[in-house]
């Protein structure tokens, strides 16, 4: 089955990681999606962290869970659509840092503002 266009008009197939950076941002539009995300990040490292300090391996199971179930909350409760953790998961995994990183540092907007209007 083909695949349909997302709301900036993107298919899911992608010349390059600028065109999925595009595609990524359009499927984190919504402020509290962001906002989960950074969550689900920080508390994936910091229990990765806890885990090499504890050497307790069940902190590191919970790393994943606790990283990607905070994400696909925002996507599936918020924004509605699926996370491109699932067609794409190294760049997602990759953007998912950039983004909290572009965040922090208060430069995330002038990408946001590259994706069309809806």
């Amino acid at each position: 089955m083909p695949n349909r266009p997302d709301s900036a008009g993107f298919t899911g197939a992608f010349a390059d990681y600028d065109a999925f950076w595009l595609h990524y941002l359009d499927q984190h539009r919504r402020a509290g999606t962001r906002l989960l995300h950074y969550t689900g990040t920080s508390l994936g490292v910091a229990l990765v962290a806890a885990a090499a300090a504890t050497a307790d391996w069940r902190l590191l199971v919970a790393a994943p869970l606790v990283g990607y179930g905070c994400a696909w909350l925002g996507h599936f409760g918020l924004e509605g659509n699926k996370p491109a953790t699932f067609g794409h998961p190294v760049w997602s995994f990759f953007s998912d840092f950039r983004m909290l990183a572009l965040a922090a540092s208060g430069r995330l907007g002038r990408h946001l503002q590259r994706l069309p209007t809806r």
